[in-house]
């Protein structure tokens, strides 16, 4: 039997819900019974939705200790033994690194979308190691690991669990043991995933392609995906009894004022100044909410300003730049930067993949960590990622303002392309959370000017609201176009190093 925790009354319709979804999926949530998965089985797609506070992540959780309560397997994206029949699987997904380490941090064992949809090729030698690790076969014989490397393997396996942090501590580099990556062929079982306004049609497509049971987790007061939907979100086109919402009964902690401004832009009469006076109102009694004339440029090195307009990205970008007094032609360890794509040939599909899955996609925030060994390659620090530290051909543009063209201070034939990330646009950062988060209140007065509307809402309450819910613990309102001098030079002492660097070499 399994446990449950204590749920709202929405909470409760909601676990109702995806009980019956997985009943009918052969998954008893209640009774723990577990029936072979059916792969003729039509997909079936369930949503939960709510705003900030609601307990979204808080039923994510409570119904994945349900199921690994109830014997079913979470999924890891690194390493799949042999497949039985009889085996239940669950794999838990969020579009973004950074939005897969917010819930590992609550325990969550997320990981993103395109590890999940491209699978690791291992070594045939590895894949026996990789076996023997998680206990689908007999310990190998030394070979290109020693019985003292096999031992420290295993010790580090029955640790964590991760086949690659293994063999890593073993003294490996993930180029060492897996030769590629595959698009995955074969359906998985039970899809949960995380920050689903982000997704478009397309990753909803391929996602019903491999996940028979489908079950999305969503804010429909976020900014929907800048291309792919229409301007919707993948939830709103579900059938209405598909769609469970959940309303605003829980908190960060007891009293959000961070909470209370984002559900407060619900009120259709609310205008933009008498929303900025809540602001005040709020800072005023609490020390959770600040407002400020100035941007903190300390901060801007792990915790980007987050603005409407390009052009405000940019002009705080040089301006955080020359407070640290960074060289025009080069980039200094500890700057932050934003993946923008992999610009390869088609040729390259191989060496792409490589590239995404080590989480270099679209939109994942990254620290320069300084040149690689090679012309063009760059060292980096992915936030949030497992593996967080990589060697990687790096394009780095910097815009400048009033220019079409980027400059261009570091660069490599092909590879990795980033744009600095001292700063963001709001809707680059969903799916993301950090403690501290400044907010440029003067690109959301602009929007609020312009009277834009947008999903039946006007824009600058959708701003404001994805804007401020980005910070778990403090909110900085920014009210004036001034930076603050830095009080400590930039620094990657902070990054926690992994035990090996991967290379991701872009060219041969």
């Amino acid at each position: 039997m399994v446990s449950l925790p204590a749920l709202s009354p929405d909470q409760s319709d909601a676990w109702a819900a995806v009980a019956t979804l997985l009943a009918q999926a052969g998954i008893g949530l209640e009774d723990g019974h577990l029936a072979p998965a059916n792969p003729d089985r039509a997909p079936s797609v369930l949503a939960v939705t709510g705003k900030a506070g609601s307990g979204k992540s808080m039923l994510l959780a409570a119904l994945t200790k349900g199921l690994r309560e109830a014997g079913v397997d979470v999924v890891s994206p690194d390493w799949e033994g042999r497949r039985k029949r009889e085996r239940r699987t669950l794999a838990i997904l969020a579009p973004t690194n950074k939005a897969a380490a917010v819930l590992r941090a609550k325990g969550v064992p997320a990981t993103t979308i395109h590890r999940i949809l491209y699978t690791p090729v291992y070594d045939p030698e590895f894949e026996k190691v990789a076996e023997w690790l998680a206990g689908q076969g007999e310990r190998p014989r030394p070979g290109r690991l020693t019985d003292d490397q096999l031992d420290r393997a295993k010790a580090a396996y029955d640790l964590h669990g991760s086949v690659p942090a293994s063999l890593a501590a073993a003294g490996l580099r993930g180029s060492d043991f897996i030769t590629g990556w595959k698009r995955r062929e074969e359906p998985l079982d039970i899809g949960f995933i995380d920050e689903s306004s982000m997704l478009d049609d397309r990753q909803f497509e391929d996602l019903k392609e491999i996940f028979p049971t489908l079950v999305l987790f969503g804010d429909p007061a976020q900014l929907p995906p800048v291309q792919g939907n229409g301007g919707g979100m993948v939830f709103e086109k579900l059938p209405r009894d598909r769609v469970k919402s959940l309303t605003r009964v829980h908190r960060q902690e007891a009293d959000s004022p961070i909470l209370d401004l984002a559900h407060a832009l619900a009120d259709p009469a609310l205008e933009f100044d008498a929303f900025e006076d809540m602001v005040q109102e709020a800072a005023r009694r609490d020390p959770r909410v600040t407002v400020t004339g100035r941007v903190d440029s300390d901060l801007m090195a792990r915790s980007p300003v987050l603005v409407w307009r390009n052009v405000t990205r940019i002009k705080l970008i040089h301006a955080f730049r020359a407070a640290h007094q960074a060289p025009e032609t080069e980039l200094l360890p500890g700057e932050p930067l934003i993946c923008d794509g992999i610009e390869l040939p088609l040729k390259h599909r191989k060496k792409r993949l490589d590239l995404e899955a080590r989480g270099l996609i679209k939109g994942a925030q990254v620290i320069y960590l300084g040149p690689g060994k090679r012309p063009g390659f760059s060292r980096l620090h992915v936030i949030g990622a497992e593996e967080p530290q990589v060697s990687a051909a790096s394009i780095v543009k910097i815009e400048k303002e009033g220019e079409e063209e980027p400059f261009i201070p570091y660069a490599a034939q092909m590879g990795a392309t980033f744009l600095h990330g001292a700063a963001v646009t709001i809707h680059k950062a969903q799916g993301s959370q950090w403690d501290v988060v400044q907010v440029f209140a003067p690109d959301i007065f602009v929007a609020a000017r312009m009277g834009r509307v947008e999903a039946g809402q006007p824009l600058w309450k959708r701003l404001a609201y994805v804007a401020i819910t980005r910070a778990a613990q403090e909110l900085r309102w920014v009210v004036a176009n001034r930076l603050a001098r830095p009080t400590r030079p930039l620094t990657t002492e902070d990054l926690k190093a992994p035990p090996a660097a991967l290379e991701l070499a872009a060219e041969e």
